[in-house]
């Protein structure tokens, strides 16, 4: 019986491991009181730059940096249109996905179906590949192949929400972002840089969106495929909600939701009579559930969520 189940746990930490940054940066945005809808579209174009730089390099780790410039940078145009020039966050949002699905689709067409590991050219070998297992850990019975068989990138994430948690609760950083979250005009009064703080916080979150993508295309497929993130971007923005703004539900709830999308594929090679159309629409539907027990206990919501989250700050 464990035999069977921890290939199911170890497939569902690495389907979740791009869910577990893009739904980190966004909890890191949405604390300072930014709702970024273009998770879907900032990852798209992470995608897409890490594939393309890893092809031409043949250094995959180059590939995650320019995942996470593209995420950046796209998020840097949802930040002045938003903290400068005053947008609607929700509109400037769905925009920044619709103009990433767009520009994804676009360059990415040379590189439709192509394997990266294939296509990387002979003469720049690439530099990084899945690690071997960590030696003797990785030995050990249930927790080796659970904990210690991973890409470094998911060891990456469990690092990145440590981080966090530690820094949103335990650091004076932390409080003055959360301060900002919850009122930005009492922030300005006491002297800090409100519309400086979520200029970072937003980059972050678009560097993390970018980070996940290219990790999509690079370790996990790893290929390209327009549209490959099939809405983990919106599945991501969710989870925000479905944790309650707190980091700890977050990864828990990613790994949820990647269990959900990998049992599919399980479920088929155990011939289950299932359509698989059905099956594909399993995580949609978890996200819908959860969302909708959530939304019951609005006490809770108001509790945890930062109550300027979405709504324009004007400076003096």
């Amino acid at each position: 019986m464990i035999d069977n189940i921890v290939p199911i746990l170890a497939a569902a930490i690495a389907a979740g491991t791009p869910l577990v940054f893009a739904a980190l940066g966004e909890l890191v945005a949405e604390k300072s009181g930014v709702l970024n809808l273009g998770v879907e579209g900032m990852m798209l174009v992470g995608a897409i730059a890490g594939f393309a730089t890893g092809t031409a390099t043949g250094n995959l780790w180059l590939g995650a940096l320019a995942g996470m410039a593209a995420g950046a940078a796209m998020s840097l145009i949802f930040a002045v249109l938003t903290q400068n020039l005053m947008a609607n966050q929700v509109a400037s949002g769905l925009a920044l996905t619709l103009f990433g699905v767009g520009v994804s689709a676009f360059v990415g067409k040379p590189f439709e179906s192509v394997s990266l590991l294939k296509e990387a050219p002979l003469e720049i070998p690439l530099t990084v590949a899945p690690p071997p297992a960590i030696p003797l850990l990785s030995q050990i019975p249930v927790l080796g192949p659970l904990l210690f068989n991973y890409h470094l990138l998911v060891y990456v994430s469990w690092a990145l929400f440590a981080v966090i948690a530690w820094f949103l609760y335990r650091s004076r950083a932390g409080l003055v972002l959360r301060s900002i979250g919850e009122s930005p005009e009492s922030a300005h009064a006491i002297g800090y840089p409100v519309i400086r703080i979520r200029y970072l916080a937003t980059l972050f979150g678009g560097a993390m969106a970018g980070l996940g993508g290219a990790y999509l295309s690079e370790f996990y497929a790893p290929l390209w495929v327009e549209g490959m993130t099939a809405g983990r971007g919106w599945i991501a923005l969710a989870l925000v909600v479905f944790a309650t703004w707190r980091p700890a539900r977050v990864m828990l709830g990613a790994y949820l939701f990647g269990g959900v999308t990998i049992a599919q594929f399980f479920a088929q090679g155990a011939g289950i009579d299932v359509t698989a159309q059905l099956l594909s629409s399993l995580p949609y539907l978890a996200t819908i559930v959860v969302l909708v027990i959530i939304s019951r206990n609005v006490a809770t919501i108001r509790q945890n969520s930062p109550v300027s989250l979405g709504r324009p700050y004007r400076p003096d």
